[in-house]
């Protein structure tokens, strides 16, 4: 299996590229795709571009990001690449994996489940471990060792509490309508029962209200956008007011905005995607 990442595609745009590449994941034991925005060359070329790792929400791939937030034109203008995953593994054939949108196939959860009809998906490790090793060892461009992480809904989730878990890692976060309390709304319970299993303790290792009294050591402020019309909001799936007040218990600088209008779609996302790549640019120093 080729571990090495072989390009899929490239094209152009604001000066820089888009291009995807395949890889075998040992982590998951599956192929998988990711993409990078590249911005233009650096001036002088030695000089490394730090990264912005993106997670995507329930049902999408590496590509929705790409091609709908239109993030690529301020990280071109600030030099900083973008780093799209996908959301699970793909072709491993599990059963039930495709039942249904919000688990399995294209809902990850960027958790490592531990019961053994899922152990596949490991993606906590995925994003944390391996990719970052992947880009180091073969994309002589990037800075890896300079990285920020953001994302969507699902991605949200994953981008705070991977954040949270590894602030050495990564400079800041950012999210839009993330699932901030997962062990209290329906999309966490079904995953987390069935990735995690019964044990309720277990879930709140992969809880951003939960680990933010633990890991509470934020230098940089937390970012999230939420859209005021947004149709999972009203249904109590998204839950950022129980952030916020965890936030405010543990004394952590959080930014939370309610954009008034908005709903839960990359309408949204792209609307205000130029202002959390500036937050990200800030913290990164580039």
């Amino acid at each position: 299996m080729e571990t090495k990442p072989t390009e899929l595609s490239s094209s152009k745009m604001y000066g820089g590229y888009n291009k995807r590449y395949k890889h075998y994941s040992p982590t998951l034991g599956c192929s998988m795709t990711f993409h990078i925005y590249f911005p233009p060359s650096p001036s002088p070329p030695s000089r490394k571009f730090p990264v912005l790792y993106w997670l995507s929400g329930l049902t999408c791939t590496d590509e929705n990001f790409i091609a709908k937030s239109g993030a690529q034109r301020t990280a071109s203008n600030e030099g900083i690449a973008l780093i799209a995953v996908d959301t699970s593994p793909r072709g491993l054939n599990v059963e039930g994996e495709a039942d249904s949108w919000d688990f399995g196939v294209g809902a990850g959860f960027y958790l490592n489940a531990t019961q053994e009809k899922w152990k596949n998906w490991q993606m906590y490790d995925y994003v944390v471990k391996e990719l970052p090793k992947l880009l180091s060892e073969n994309f002589e461009q990037l800075d890896t060792s300079r990285a920020s992480i953001s994302g969507h809904s699902m991605g949200g989730h994953g981008a705070l509490t991977i954040y949270l878990k590894n602030l050495d890692k990564y400079k800041s976060v950012s999210a839009f309508a993330p699932i901030v309390n997962p062990i209290n709304c329906p999309w966490g319970q079904k995953a987390f029962t069935n990735y995690l299993g019964g044990n309720k303790a277990d879930w709140e290792d992969y809880d951003a209200t939960c680990l933010i009294s633990k890991f509470n050591d934020v230098k940089t402020t937390i970012l999230i956008d939420q859209g005021e019309d947004d149709k999972f909001l009203l249904d109590q799936q998204l839950l950022p007011n129980k952030f916020e007040e965890a936030c405010r218990k543990a004394n952590v600088p959080l930014l939370l905005r309610f954009q008034p209008g908005y709903d839960h779609s990359y309408y949204f996302i792209a609307t205000f995607i130029e202002d959390h790549i500036r937050h990200h640019v800030q913290a990164l120093n580039v």
